[in-house]
C-alpha cells in the first residue's frame, strides 16, 4: 500500500504538469482514482490480516488516504462543472452555497468527526472491521451497496472527512480569487489575461516561496496565499494545493531550489553575452 500510495501521489503530479485545465485534472484524478483503488483491492483480497489491529489499522488510516482521492477529484468536477457562468456575486454564491453542504455534513456526523479527530479508539472494533456494522451509528447509503470484502461501516466516513478537507481548501481558494480579480482595476484585469506562465508550476511556487521569503512584497506584510493568488491572476495558472508542492520541493533530495538556480546560471550567462557584445 505504501508504494502504491507513491505511484498515486506521482501520477497525480504527472497529470498536474500536463493541464493547467481544471476540469480536466479532475477527470483524470477521477480515472486515476478508480484504477490505483482497483489495484488495492486486488492486492487486499490476496491477504489475509493476522490480527483485527492490523485490520483496523487498514481501514482507518490506509484505505481513506485512497479513497478520499476519488471522492476529492469526483466532488471537484461536479463543482466546477456545474459552476453558473454568471457574475462573480452568483458565482460566489455558489461557492458558498458547497461550503454549506460541507458543513451540513460536519454537523451530520459531529459525533464522529470528534470520535476520529482526537484519536479514540473504543469503538474501532465496531467502525474498523468487516462485518460488524450497526444502523443504528448514522451509516451512509453507500455501506450497504459497496463489496463487504473490501468495506467496513465507517472507513467511507473517514475518507469523507479527508476529502471534505480538501474540497474545503479548493472552494476557499477559489473565493480568493474572486476577491483578488475584483481587486484588480480593468485595465490591469485586460493586461493580466494576456499573459501566459509556460514553464511548470513547481517552478513558479519555487519562485513565490523565495520572493516572499525575502519580504518583497508590502515589505514583508502580504500573507503568502494573497502573494499566490495574484500571480495565479496575472499569469492564468491554477497553483492548486501550492503548500503541498512545497513540501515536495522541500523534500528534494538534492538542489531543494533547482529552478532558481537556473535562474542564477542563465542570468549570468546573458550577463556575460553583453559584456561580450
Amino acid at each position: 500500500s505504501d508504494s502504491l500510495l507513491i505511484e498515486f501521489n506521482n501520477q497525480l503530479n504527472i497529470i498536474g504538469k500536463e493541464t493547467s485545465c481544471r476540469n480536466e485534472y479532475a477527470e483524470r484524478g477521477i480515472k486515476l482514482s478508480i484504477d490505483i483503488l482497483e489495484k488495492l483491492k486486488t492486492n487486499f483480497l490476496k491477504y489475509r490480516f493476522r490480527s483485527k489491529a492490523e485490520e483496523v489499522d487498514f481501514f482507518r488510516k490506509i484505505k481513506p488516504l485512497f479513497a478520499c482521492k476519488l471522492i476529492y477529484y469526483n466532488e471537484i468536477y461536479n463543482i466546477l462543472s456545474n459552476k453558473p457562468f454568471a457574475s462573480d456575486k452568483l458565482v460566489r454564491k455558489y461557492y458558498k452555497a458547497e461550503l454549506n453542504k460541507l458543513e451540513t455534513y460536519f454537523n451530520e456526523n459531529l459525533e464522529f468527526y470528534k470520535y476520529y479527530r482526537t484519536g479514540s479508539a473504543f469503538l474501532d472494533n465496531k467502525y474498523f472491521v468487516r462485518g460488524t456494522y450497526d444502523v443504528r451509528m448514522t451509516l451512509d447509503s453507500f455501506y450497504f451497496q459497496a463489496d463487504n470484502r473490501f468495506s467496513t461501516s465507517h472507513d467511507y466516513k473517514v475518507a469523507m472527512i479527508l476529502a471534505n478537507d480538501m474540497i474545503k481548501v479548493f472552494i476557499e481558494e477559489q473565493l480568493a480569487k474572486l476577491d483578488t480579480s475584483n481587486l484588480l482595476p480593468p485595465k490591469e484585469k485586460d493586461v493580466a489575461s494576456l499573459q501566459k506562465w509556460t514553464g511548470s508550476k513547481v517552478a513558479l511556487i519555487e519562485l513565490i516561496y523565495a520572493l516572499h521569503a525575502e519580504g518583497v512584497f508590502n515589505n514583508g506584510t502580504s500573507e503568502l496565499k494573497e502573494v499566490v493568488n495574484i500571480f495565479e491572476v496575472a499569469f492564468d495558472i491554477d497553483l492548486g494545493q501550492f503548500n503541498r508542492t512545497f513540501l515536495e520541493i522541500r523534500d528534494r533530495k538534492s538542489e531543494r531550489t533547482k529552478f532558481l538556480n537556473t535562474l542564477k546560471e542563465k542570468l549570468i550567462l546573458r550577463m556575460d553575452d553583453a559584456d561580450q557584445n
